[in-house]
């Protein structure tokens, strides 16, 4: 405040702090059941949670996509080896999921092109159009019209189908 102002418009602040009046001699119960909490609960939780973290901290997992090995093709099992024909067939499934998920992302990048160019995606999206469908153009060839209880078998025969076809033509 300025020197020269008006002592009885602007009063002086007081220069002490107000002291606390206590009406009890009765600590705070809030106070007393923080501590309570903090000691009780969260002091052993924390350093538990402190000591396994410091045990594990030397092996470390990391959580990556889990990896199988390839494993032969139905063309390529012996007669009779059901091992094999079950491996075959999961190994199918596997690439199938893997291939929806293709087409899922490449689909997601031509509707985000979409969304991103509006009215003029044709001519500005035209690279993720041409992607997208000959993508969906080789999954429906794989796995299309194979119905609902799909197989690796089934596909195996949809594509000896469409071998013996084109030979036909030929």
């Amino acid at each position: 405040m300025p020197k020269d102002h008006d002592k009885d418009v602007y009063p002086e602040p007081s220069s002490r702090t107000p002291v606390e009046d206590r009406k009890s001699l009765l600590p705070n119960p809030a106070l007393i059941l923080s501590k309570l909490f903090y000691y009780s609960v969260d002091l052993p939780v924390t350093t538990f949670r402190d000591v396994i973290e410091g045990i594990q901290s030397g092996k470390k997992s990391h959580y990556y996509h889990q990896k199988f090995r390839r494993v032969p093709e139905l063309t390529q099992c012996q007669e009779g080896d059901y091992v094999c024909y079950y491996e075959a067939e999961m190994q199918w499934r596997r690439d199938y999921k893997v291939d929806q998920e293709i087409v899922k992302v490449i689909q997601e990048r031509l509707r985000a092109c979409q969304q991103r160019e509006g009215p003029s995606y044709s001519q500005n999206c035209y690279k993720e159009l041409q992607q997208f469908e000959q993508v969906s153009k080789a999954f429906q060839s794989r796995y299309g019209d194979l119905g609902a209880y799909a197989s690796g078998r089934k596909c195996l025969m949809k594509q000896k189908e469409r071998m013996m076809a084109e030979q036909q033509q030929a």
